[in-house]
């Protein structure tokens, strides 16, 4: 059986260590191994971007830009590789994991442009025959953690930017689908990243505990669960590293009595349902505002759902794969029996779904509430699977407040036809990205990533504009050369312009 391992100056290593098994969802069989790198392996790999530092700190922007031209074009010339691996280890279907590897490559051409966002900002003339400028400068030797739903995209969120900034980097993506970002650094090694600047090392809490605490790791960037971001935040923070780390959510819609019902129901069904409601960005609560318009709702997605396909991944006429993992099967599964023994009503139960051929794997059927209450677990938790909950509200201003009154704030939205009250809900609303009739709006990448609340740890945002100012330091430079030896006196006061 062949074995993931670790990917550290530039090839691929095994260690001898401990493995765990990866497997495929939609059986239930083990497929390969992944070697868990211990606290030896993981120090190897910061020694290995802590030598490859200096050589590309100092390397033009332009040159660092052209490898990640180069690995865009090596990226979609591996797509269909790269996405079936994800489908084989995560179960989403391959249409699905197409539109995660495109929305990584929109990073990588973001990253393209360092020669432009890195260049600093110059004054002449500040003082008398004095001049003054700005630089951005790496930081050092950096770290990403990322998570399983994504086992593309979300590196790609990290390393690209990091990389393109000056710095080196160690990535610890999730170890339950670890073969897709192990290509990624492959690809990445093709298109001409010197050794050591980008290594990438599989593990468990002894490899995020050996990143948080070695003192050459000088940024931690990390997307998971809330528990482990608010751990990775205060963990890294004591240690004097920056950090930037993005928990949980419960995404909500409003649906207004004005909404265009059946675009609002094709929405939310993809919103829900897609990757098996396996993001941090799915829409898991619609906030129906006013009964007649819950119960068209509840109708029409209950239709929706009966007609739901729910198979393999490498299937694209499926609509869902399975989830991840069995544990992950019972968590989701026990919340629907929490939702169920708490009164919400059960319209559709995804918990009756059999796939032919598939019976040992980890498939949940696309399962909806109805009249639940925000006391309720299905309500306060983030579930992470096929599960909608449908709250009714009775105005705009109630569905509003339960949304400011949740303990996430990641993403959010608003199906309506009224602009007045669109632009009430996205100036007031305490969410981090908001959609106006779209149901996960999620940022281009010329934009930023992140939440609000218990959904975000730290000041600055994921990729974009935001990835510049995290993976970098400014150093403002002033300077002064004296001319026609003229000696001047010494100054007491503090030097103004005044």
């Amino acid at each position: 059986m062949s074995v993931v391992g670790h990917f550290i100056n530039g090839e691929h290593v095994l260690k001898g260590e401990p493995t765990q098994d990866v497997y495929n969802p939609a059986t239930g069989e083990v497929t390969k191994q992944v070697e868990l790198g211990g606290q030896k392996t993981v120090e190897e790999a910061i020694a290995a971007a802590e030598a490859a530092y200096p050589a590309w700190r100092n390397m033009p922007a332009m040159k660092r830009a052209r490898i990640m031209f180069r690995y865009k074009e090596l990226l979609e010339e591996n797509a269909h590789r790269i996405c079936e691996l994800i489908t084989d280890e995560h179960g989403k279907v391959l249409n699905d994991a197409m539109g995660e590897l495109q929305r990584g490559i929109e990073v990588v051409e973001y990253a393209c442009g360092a020669p432009e966002f890195l260049k600093g900002e110059h004054s002449k003339n500040v003082g008398p025959a004095i001049d003054s400028w700005s630089e951005f400068q790496p930081l050092g030797v950096v770290a990403g953690i990322t998570p399983f739903n994504f086992p593309a995209m979300v590196p790609m969120w990290m390393y690209p930017m990091a990389a393109v900034c000056g710095n080196t980097v160690v990535m610890k993506p999730s170890e339950r689908d670890p073969s897709a970002p192990l290509l990624l650094m492959e690809l990445l090694s093709e298109a001409g990243m010197p050794e050591g600047v980008v290594n990438m090392v599989n593990g468990g809490k002894e490899a995020v505990d050996t990143l948080l605490n070695d003192e050459r790791v000088k940024a931690v960037s990390f997307v998971g669960s809330t528990p482990i971001a608010e751990y990775i935040y205060s963990t890294g923070n004591a240690n004097g590293k920056r950090v930037q780390a993005l928990g949980g959510a419960k995404n909500h819609a409003i649906v207004m009595p004005d909404a265009d019902l059946d675009n609002a129901v094709n929405a939310l069904m993809g919103a829900a349902y897609g990757s098996c409601g396996e993001r941090c960005m799915a829409i898991s609560v619609a906030v129906a505002v006013g009964d007649e318009v819950a119960d068209e709702l509840v109708a029409k997605l209950k239709a929706q759902l009966e007609v739901l396909k729910v198979g393999r991944g490498t299937d694209n006429s499926n609509d869902m794969g399975p989830l991840i993992t069995k544990d992950a099967y019972n968590r989701v599964k026990g919340y629907v029996d929490a939702g169920e023994a708490a009164g919400a009503d059960l319209v559709v139960d995804g918990r009756t779904l059999t796939v032919e051929g598939c019976e040992n794997g980890y498939f949940l059927g696309g399962t909806l509430f109805d009249k639940v209450t925000t006391d309720m677990t299905i309500y306060t938790d983030e579930i992470f699977g096929p599960v909608l909950c449908v709250v009714r509200a009775k105005s705009m201003q109630e569905a509003m407040q339960m949304i400011n009154d949740h303990e996430y704030g990641n993403g959010t939205c608003i199906f309506t036809r009224d602009g007045e009250a669109a632009r009430y809900f996205a100036d007031n609303i305490l969410v981090g990205m908001v959609g106006i009739n779209v149901p996960l709006p999620v940022p281009v990448a010329y934009h930023s990533f992140g939440g609000w609340k218990r959904s975000l740890f730290g000041d600055l945002h994921a990729y974009g504009p935001d990835a510049v100012r995290f993976y970098t330091k400014r150093k403002t430079i002033t300077q002064r050369w004296p001319s026609g030896g003229i000696r001047e006196s010494a100054q007491f006061t503090f030097p103004s312009n005044g």
